[in-house]
């Protein structure tokens, strides 16, 4: 059987919500080992994002923590922190997205932990980063949307702005913080040195601005537009007779070949539409000739001219439902189901890397509170006794949540 890459690497994750939590999400799929170090008694706040909830859990919470071990730790109880110390000892990373200053107050700060582990690769994930006048400043997921200028290019022309319909600044911090991890453990393979990370959810946006930093640094205003792109054309939404279809085209082959498709080869020659500049010039011209033509049949017969037949990329606008399952994620086993120690079996959205000489995917069901509390020091060779001590003195909180 194939080892999974990151077979045998410790994590302890301390960090709450959404850029923490799917970055050692990333690390568990991968076959790492993530003790999820929560407030006793109420747990990473996650868990109580919803409703919809079931039977008290709460699905949001399942999506950022499946292959994830909990364990309640008072990191203000003295006796818990010594505890946390000898984790540290065996850690490999160490995450956390405390606003700066707070590690420092509950004794868990880069400088500290590594008089415990001289090559921990410790990540401090927050939404500022750790310098600069706004480091002290919370914030979350839509405010760095706002101002990180993804609001300013979302939304329909003369409208307000809206946000991208998922926690788009989150998983891409969340994202980062993974392959910052990746990277700093390739680079302790060939140095034996731990490293710092000091990840700031705004920084972590202005990257994928693109096409839109693009037309600023040409001294040109991106502009909200709806499903419209700012420098392909037709690449965008469209009305059919019963929904709505996405097409894109980023050459002039395609081009053609769409008009050829859709019956409309007078479109070739129209020197409104002539080169794919033109065609952005013409944007609104362009959308009425089309969609006038699109009206005529259902999504899914387009789809199969279009697409089927024609060869251009176009596809159904899925609800989220369908999006989670149809003929091809069905067949690329992307949502599965993995057993959970209440509930039976829940779905599970897996990861995407498939990989030809490794393994990788979700092995247990998310964690529940303190569901691991013994089993976590038990690997560090606690006896019982040291156990009900840890528990008698409140490191696990008012109540001991696992066996």
């Amino acid at each position: 059987m194939s080892e999974k890459v990151f077979d045998g690497l410790k994590v302890l994750d301390v960090s709450t919500f959404v850029t923490g939590g799917f970055c050692s999400a990333m690390l568990a799929n991968q076959g790492a080992d993530v003790v999820k170090i929560e407030q006793p008694g109420y747990g990473d706040a996650i868990r109580h994002s919803g409703p919809p909830f079931i039977q008290g859990e709460s699905p949001y919470y399942w999506t950022v923590n499946y292959g994830k071990r909990s364990l309640e730790l008072d990191l203000k109880n003295d006796e818990a922190k010594t505890a946390l110390y000898d984790l540290v000892e065996e850690a490999d990373i160490f995450v956390q997205n405390f606003r700066p200053g707070v590690a420092e107050r509950l004794d868990v700060d880069y400088d500290t932990l590594t008089e415990y582990n001289d090559d921990l690769i410790y990540l401090a994930v927050s939404a500022f980063g750790q310098t600069g006048p706004w480091r002290e400043r919370s914030g979350y997921d839509l405010l760095i949307q706002g101002m990180g200028g993804i609001m300013d290019v979302t939304g329909e022309e003369g409208r307000q702005p809206v946000k991208v319909g998922l926690p788009m600044s989150d998983l891409v911090t969340a994202m980062w913080a993974a392959f910052g991890v990746a990277t700093a453990l390739y680079r302790r393979e060939r140095t034996g040195e731990g490293e710092y990370i000091d990840l700031g959810m705004l920084d972590s946006v202005l990257p994928w601005l693109t096409k839109q930093a693009g037309k600023v640094f040409a001294d040109e205003e991106p502009e909200r537009m709806g499903t419209k792109d700012p420098v392909l054309a037709p690449y965008q939404t469209f009305e059919t007779e019963d929904s709505y279809i996405n097409v894109c085209v980023l050459n002039e082959k395609l081009w053609g070949e769409l008009c050829e498709a859709i019956g409309r080869e007078e479109l070739i020659d129209d020197d409104r539409f002539a080169q794919n500049a033109d065609r952005v010039d013409h944007i609104d011209e362009l959308e009425a000739e089309i969609e006038a033509t699109l009206t005529q049949k259902t999504t899914e017969e387009w789809i199969e001219i279009i697409a089927d037949e024609g060869g251009v990329p176009a596809g159904p606008v899925y609800s989220v439902e369908e999006a989670l399952h149809n003929p091809q994620v069905d067949a690329r086993g992307v949502i599965t189901e993995i057993e959970h120690p209440d509930l039976g079996e829940i779905p599970v959205i897996e990861h995407p890397l498939n990989f030809e000489n490794a393994d990788s995917g979700f092995e247990s069901a998310p964690p529940l509170l303190g569901e691991h509390n013994r089993d976590v020091f038990r690997d560090l060779g606690y006896t019982e006794d040291e156990l009900d001590e840890l528990e008698a003195v409140g490191a696990f909180g008012d109540q001991e949540g696992g066996d």
